[in-house]
């Protein structure tokens, strides 16, 4: 039931998971298609890296959503959360990426999104 404490019991929280799901599945064909794009034209450069982002997501279950949105999303993969951090396997990683970049580039739209039905 302590999972459960991080759901936020609005009005407008089904809107919010529709709208969560839509930009899900958008963000999925995105991201198969660069990896297939990457596999079938294997001169495109890879750079994988591991990668540290930032949440602003209180509860466990948020960041648990937020983690396994950025692991089922191909290119990328979550290794460990720990407080407000994650760490994540990012396929296509630009050498100096900061904390602030690779949050914009990984895990902003997942999290404006979850926002409205999780804390």
């Amino acid at each position: 039931m302590q999972l459960l404490a991080g759901l936020r019991l609005e009005v407008t929280a089904p809107i919010h998971l529709f709208r969560y799901l839509i930009y899900f599945f958008i963000a999925l064909i995105k991201a198969n298609l660069d990896v297939a794009r990457r596999v079938l034209s294997p001169s495109l450069p890879i750079q994988p890296a591991l990668v540290e982002v930032e949440t602003e997501l209180q509860s466990d279950l948020g960041r648990l959503l937020l983690a396994n949105s950025i692991t089922l999303t191909p290119g990328t993969l979550s290794v460990d959360v720990r407080g407000e951090r994650i760490l994540v396997h990012w396929i296509d990683a630009l050498p100096g990426r900061d904390l602030e970049s690779a949050t914009q580039a990984i895990v902003a739209g997942f999290e404006r999104h979850l926002k409205g039905f999780l804390r």
